[in-house]
């Protein structure tokens, strides 16, 4: 099919099209097998306890054991089992999500980020990524689980309600200023997007945790519940400091991205800034992170006051990436949604 002068390549936009409801289905998949390593992660730290407890009560010393006999290590519970499966699962899934992203660039024969749903499907891989390397450690591994499902939910309803065909892009977004600005912006976006998680379970942790795990084991009821799902996510200033870290790489990228927007709006309307509604937004979400990083560094505010700060922003960033778009009419509003 011929559109204009440039030709559109049907069959590896289908082929994009499926690896991206591929990888959806992974990542669905994944979420579950970290929320089952969550679980697990349970099993084991009472496991250490009953063993700590025996040995302390045990009569037979270290000494007394026989030498050259090595001890079986405990058996890992099923949950584990499946939990170790799950990242070499969501990687599968990310490779098949950025298969679909260059076969839909390829297809078009331009920069595969000029509408909704390429936007949305480049952010979600950014984040997944961010989320794949910020929590690679094996005890922060099923915090992906909570990183997979924003990321899921999003994918469906780009693939759902606003999917575009393979198609070239409007004349004013004919130029390589789209490469870069909406790259860098989907790139940070992702890594702070995972900061924003992070934030939201260091919030969760802070009000249903408790600092005695075998008070969280008592109770029943809604809270009780809560209480005992909690106490299975790692600890406070673990997420803090994940959230931070996150901060600390897509803030200053996040502005760059802004910076190269400017550039390319003074090539294209004459102004570098003009107070678009989108423009507007970024400006107020750079200054909350801004913020934030000025909280964390402050006595009095760099635990639960500083994490507010962060969902703020987390909030502001959602809010311009996805409502000024499908809502607020401005020059960057992606039209036929």
């Amino acid at each position: 099919m011929n559109t204009g002068s440039v030709h559109i390549d049907e069959t590896l936009a289908r082929y994009s099209d499926l690896l991206f409801g591929t990888a959806i289905t992974i990542y669905v998949l994944a979420m579950v097998l970290f929320l089952a390593a969550l679980s697990g992660a349970r099993s084991r730290k009472l496991a250490a306890a009953e063993q700590l407890v025996m040995a302390g009560g045990s009569s037979v010393a270290v000494a007394d054991r026989a030498p050259g006999v090595i001890e079986e290590a405990p058996r890992r519970s099923f949950g584990e089992r499946l939990g170790n499966m799950a990242y070499p699962v969501v990687i599968v899934g990310f490779a098949a999500h950025i298969a679909s992203i260059v076969l839909r660039g390829v297809a078009t024969d331009r920069a595969p980020w000029g509408n909704m749903y390429e936007f949305i499907s480049l952010t979600c891989a950014a984040c997944v990524l961010a989320g794949i390397i910020v929590l690679r450690k094996p005890e922060h591994r099923p915090l992906l689980s909570f990183v997979l499902l924003p990321v899921s939910l999003l994918m469906f309803i780009g693939g759902r309600w606003l999917y575009t065909q393979a198609a070239p892009v409007v004349p004013a977004l004919k130029s390589y200023w789209l490469a870069i600005h909406v790259s860098i912006i989907s790139i940070s976006s992702g890594v702070l997007l995972v900061s924003g998680v992070a934030s939201l379970l260091y919030l969760v942790k802070m009000r249903w945790g408790r600092p005695d795990s075998d008070e969280a084991q008592g109770g029943r009821g809604f809270v009780a519940g809560v209480r005992r799902v909690v106490d299975r996510i790692p600890g406070a200033d673990t997420l803090d400091r994940l959230a931070y870290k996150c901060v600390v790489f897509g803030f200053p990228l996040f502005g760059l991205g802004v910076i190269c927007g400017a550039i390319w709006a003074e090539a294209a309307w004459g102004r570098f800034w003009g107070w678009d509604p989108k423009e507007t937004v970024s400006f107020i979400a750079w200054v909350i992170y801004a913020a934030y990083l000025h909280a964390r560094a402050t006595a009095g505010w760099r635990n639960t006051a500083a994490a507010w700060i962060n969902v703020a922003g987390f909030v502001a960033l959602l809010f311009n990436l996805f409502i000024i778009n499908l809502v607020v009419s401005g020059l960057h509003s992606y039209a036929g949604l």
